[in-house]
């Protein structure tokens, strides 16, 4: 009778990974030959040479191969990896479904060059929402995303989905809340996002490389507007992102407690100082210039002539504030990252 009500025992499913090299801790040597247990899905144990399985356990030989922790990708937009007017002629042909197949397409590539979790920075149709739970649950192969849902701007600002399409198409692009004029307006930005679902909070307080608008890099967001968005957000417990290529777009979001900064392309010593003390984190989005790279390449045309200029200076631009004096003082994302779970690199495929 006791044997009939003591609690079930389950059996634990055991992988043992055989690594030839073995990278677990940036600041360590790597291992030879060492082997990795995985019980139930988690690391439980690394250890030296390659151990005998026990009874049960699945073994991966990877002895001729280096293994790794897996990366994490702090910016990126997986719902497309097409830009200029490619990606404006998508925005008014492609439907939602066919943008979540993208969005799963996307993710499968992400987690195969080896990312295991990437912080999703918005998107138009809101379908990596869809895509991170059905990751979740096993529904769908792809890395852990951390999403932002539709970022918040002001009209006419980076994300205002209706920059460079005719007036009549302008109800159907803007219907995602997420454009506000005011802090009252700014507030019920952010609680829309919320109410999603979002994990964490995107904004843009400057103009943007592929804005279709010449209005330029600098500021677009006045600092009532952009404090509206960061306290209701903290309020509700979400970290923010802030897009920001200008100094002056920059110094707003730290001034207002930001709690990083995307691109950050003209950030100055002033920037640097306010960094040091906000404690905010830095994603420089160094690869973005890959993608301009190769579409151009590709097609001279690809982008409409003021997104062209633009993307001219950024690709000789990127990566001079990472040549600062005062660098050691910014915290790059090689600790956790705001709205992620663990190590993060500083790879991007927006701007």
């Amino acid at each position: 009778m006791l044997g009939l009500l003591s609690a079930p025992v389950f059996a634990q499913s055991v992988t043992l990974v055989y690594a030839g090299t073995l990278i677990a801790r940036a600041d360590k040597p790597p291992l030879s030959q060492a082997t990795i247990t995985i019980t139930d899905g988690k690391i439980t144990a690394v250890a030296r040479g390659f151990t005998a399985p026990p009874a049960g356990a699945t073994v991966i030989d990877l002895k001729t191969r280096t293994v790794l922790p897996g990366l994490i990708d702090c910016h990126v937009h997986l719902s497309s990896d097409r830009a200029g007017v490619e990606g404006q002629l998508a925005e008014v042909t492609d439907n939602p479904a066919l943008t979540a197949h993208e969005a799963a397409w996307n993710a499968r590539k992400t987690l195969n060059a080896g990312f295991t979790t990437v912080r999703n920075l918005g998107d138009g149709d809101g379908v990596t929402l869809g895509l991170r739970d059905a990751i979740a649950r096993g529904w769908a192969v792809g890395p852990r995303i951390v999403d932002a849902g539709v970022p918040i701007s002001t009209t006419a600002g980076h994300m205002d989905n209706t920059l460079g399409f005719r007036d009549d198409l302008h109800e159907a692009l803007g219907a995602h809340g997420n454009v506000c004029d005011g802090a009252d307006a700014c507030r019920k930005a952010v609680r829309s996002q919320i109410a999603r679902g979002v994990d964490v909070i995107k904004m843009a307080t400057t103009g943007g490389v592929n804005s279709r608008i010449g209005a330029g890099l600098g500021q677009q967001m006045f600092e009532d507007e952009a404090r509206a968005i960061v306290e209701t957000a903290h309020l509700y417990g979400k970290k923010v992102a802030v897009h920001a290529h200008g100094a002056d777009g920059i110094m707003l979001a730290l001034k207002v407690g930001a709690d990083s900064i995307e691109h950050g392309t003209l950030l100055d010593d002033d920037g640097l100082k306010l960094f040091a003390k906000s404690g905010a984190y830095y994603v420089p989005t160094l690869s973005t210039v890959n993608g301009y790279k190769e579409r151009l390449a590709a097609n001279p045309n690809a982008y409409a002539p003021d997104v062209r200029a633009k993307i001219e200076w950024r690709i000789g631009i990127t990566g001079k504030s990472l040549e600062k004096p005062c660098r050691p003082a910014l915290r790059l994302p090689t600790a956790p990252m705001p709205g992620s779970r663990s190590m993060a690199a500083t790879l991007t495929n927006s701007s």
